[in-house]
């Protein structure tokens, strides 16, 4: 094959990928090849905000590094915290699946193609990778616990409880109002706790409190997204808590929680939880601006031109807010660990 023709294709498949990571979707115009369909299938345009919190936890480990400090347990723990978060991805697709409310008409199948009623793979092919994900962040969990000891093993354990509990019988979290909380928990003190006792071999208060403000800026694009399917959730009865608040109470904390945020950050530099140059995250505040006003509104009745996830509207106002308050964080704690 010569290279004019190589490199069309090569741009072609790497467009596609960009496109999927950008958009949970697959390029409508373009060939799904099996890496574009594993990016949609594990939603893998999420999976920055794991990363985030591992690198929240990193530098934070990297700023304040103790004796014990090793850079290998670092690294593995953050393949494993990621690893999870595709775990989780799947897993809550089979149980909503299984359970019935991942409908061909709820908004799951709607924003992005459902990995099972899509046909990107089969159940079977979805259970296969959910064991073999599972069991790879298994060999890391015991790897990091004959390094490191028991507590990996229980913000391990803590995390995976929660995950599963979060769609799968009899818990249902989700279907309680604890879904969200149950996010704070996970990419908050459990993500960044966690891996960053697997790289120090020790954690105290000042991690823990760390460790909220980002958790706290996940749970508002959970909690757009929850915001997004209450006509859909509240016939289910999917008791999520913008079910349980109502749309406007929900859009007004969900906004309280962004605010807060901010706040947070500012509490952890003034008690040395967080370095001084973390405060970079009020470089968001412009992007805070634009999105409030559109949280104060409902929805448009329809999506905008090129609007890729419709019906989530929140969700996506929320992630476009995350991704730079949470890049300005990891850049804060970056220049406070060199200095």
């Amino acid at each position: 094959m010569s290279e004019a023709t190589t490199g069309p294709q090569e741009r072609s498949r790497l467009s596609s990928w960009a496109y999927a990571l950008r958009t949970t979707n697959p390029p409508p115009d373009g060939r799904v090849d099996v890496i574009t369909r594993w990016i949609v299938v594990t939603r893998a345009a999420v999976l920055p905000m794991t990363l985030v919190s591992g690198l929240v936890a990193a530098l934070l480990a990297v700023g304040e590094p103790g004796p014990a400090f090793d850079g290998r347990w670092l690294a593995l723990a953050v393949v494993g915290i990621v690893l999870a978060h595709v775990a989780n991805n799947l897993m809550n697709d089979l149980y909503d699946t299984q359970a019935g409310s991942d409908t061909a008409s709820y908004p799951r199948a709607l924003y992005a193609p459902h990995p099972v009623l899509s046909g990107l793979v089969s159940r079977r092919t979805l259970i296969t990778a959910i064991v073999l994900v599972n069991l790879a962040d298994l060999v890391i969990l015991v790897v990091l616990a004959f390094a490191r000891g028991w507590p990996v093993v229980a913000f391990a354990l803590a995390g995976l409880v929660l995950s599963v509990a979060y769609t799968a019988p009899p818990l249902r979290l989700k279907k309680r109002g604890l879904g969200e909380p149950d996010v704070l928990l996970v990419w908050g003190p459990l993500m960044v706790g966690g891996t960053f006792y697997a790289a120090t071999g020790s954690i105290g208060w000042p991690v823990l409190l760390a460790s909220l403000p980002y958790g706290l800026l996940c749970t508002t694009v959970l909690m757009g997204k929850h915001i997004d399917k209450i006509p859909f959730d509240a016939p289910l009865g999917i008791r999520t808590l913008p079910v349980i608040l109502g749309e406007r109470r929900a859009r007004a904390v969900t906004l309280g929680m962004m605010a807060a945020f901010y706040v947070l950050v500012v509490l952890c530099v003034l008690v040395g939880a967080m370095p001084w140059p973390a405060l970079a995250v009020v470089l968001a505040l412009p992007r805070l601006a634009k999105v409030w006003p559109r949280f104060r509104r409902p929805p448009p009745d329809g999506p905008p031109p090129g609007f890729p996830v419709w019906p989530l509207w929140y969700a996506a106002l929320a992630w476009v807010h995350v991704r730079q308050a949470g890049a300005l964080l990891v850049l804060g704690l970056a220049v406070g660990a060199v200095l």
